[in-house]
């Protein structure tokens, strides 16, 4: 009895052994594509196939990216993604009854290289040669800049007049903190700071700091802009975070990218019509944002701004974006220049 107990007891672990006993059944399934490639482009057709080395029956299969279901005919499937970047390929099937999960990492790219763009001088403006600009925004005509405690100076917040430099309103920050990029949004203005992790909120009318915020998974505080209904962030990764703006929460993020990588130098920020303008880190040139995909759509060439304000010791880079909108133009000055300049950007032919 004994004998025959044994004998039963392992051929049970030996046929457990076999069908891999309690190992989780998508294990045994591996997603790959016929090409071997891990890098496409937004609506790119391409050929994933599940690897099934035991043969085991599939069916029903669907795939999705963040939770949208792709577009899949005859092992055919579709990258109609609305969001570009580093993404999770899922497929879910069906095989004996079981309902398997299995995914895959891939890396989708804009679809289109970027147009490029120059400009055009419209007007220029007296600008404080002081301020080490990081923010530059407009509302209701009025000009909001902020600044950082480059060189030694004391970062603060203004409002000022932008054709004469007349300065309404100042309000200077601890000197533990290094101001960054503004925003305004229903009468309030956010102010990021560079590596502390905490944001401030003021009243715009008198600039009386009323409360303040916290990072979430956002590295530092480099931009900010809005579209009306969500405050965009970006940290000096090539993610730009989307903020609850009653709760600063960080509730979604896109990853820019061009037709080729993805990029992570956006600084400063301004929303106009469904586009990210972004100052490029260390660089005289600003790029176009798709805000929903994160595609860059344009590049502009701020090339030779920077020659033509006051060459002095503490010049440094182009930083300040700041769109009119009544005057359909933008505003755009650098840390420690002398000038705003007030320009139309133009294709490049």
């Amino acid at each position: 009895m004994n004998f025959i107990k044994y004998f039963i007891l392992n051929g049970l672990v030996l046929f457990f052994l076999s069908c891999g006993g309690e190992k989780d059944p998508s294990s045994f399934f591996k997603l790959q594509f016929k090409s071997g490639e891990k890098e496409f482009q937004q609506f790119d057709t391409i050929r994933p196939v599940i690897g099934n080395k035991k043969e085991f029956p599939i069916d029903s299969i669907r795939y999705s990216i963040n939770g949208e279901e792709l577009p899949y005919n005859n092992d055919q499937l579709i990258l109609g993604v609305s969001k570009l970047g580093v993404q999770t390929l899922q497929a879910r099937f069906k095989s004996d009854g079981n309902s398997i999960e299995i995914s895959k990492e891939i890396k989708i790219l804009a679809p289109t290289a970027p147009t490029l763009y120059t400009y055009e001088i419209i007007n220029e403006y007296p600008h404080d040669i002081k301020a080490f600009t990081q923010g530059l925004e407009f509302y209701r005509d009025t000009l909001y800049e902020s600044t950082g405690s480059g060189g030694g100076a004391k970062s603060f917040i203004r409002k000022l007049d932008f054709k004469s430099g007349k300065v309404f309103n100042q309000v200077d920050l601890e000197s533990k903190f290094f101001g960054e990029g503004i925003t305004i949004l229903n009468d309030k203005l956010y102010q990021l700071t560079w590596q502390t992790k905490v944001g401030f909120i003021y009243n715009a009318s008198d600039l009386e700091r009323i409360d303040q915020f916290q990072y979430g998974q956002s590295k530092e505080g480099w931009g900010l802009c809005n579209d009306g209904k969500h405050i965009f962030k970006s940290d000096g990764t090539e993610r730009i975070w989307l903020l609850n703006p009653e709760t600063l929460v960080e509730e979604d993020n896109i990853q820019i990218v061009t037709n080729k990588s993805i990029f992570n130098k956006a600084n400063e920020l301004e929303y106009v019509e469904g586009k990210i303008y972004a100052n490029v880190w260390q660089k005289e040139s600003m790029m176009i944002i798709d805000a929903g995909s994160g595609a860059i759509e344009g590049v502009v060439n701020l090339g030779g701004l920077k020659k033509k304000v006051k060459q002095h010791p503490k010049l440094d880079v182009l930083n300040g974006i700041a769109y009119h909108p009544a005057r359909k133009t933008f505003f755009v000055t650098g840390k420690n220049w002398d000038t705003l300049f007030e320009i139309q950007l133009k294709k490049k032919e």
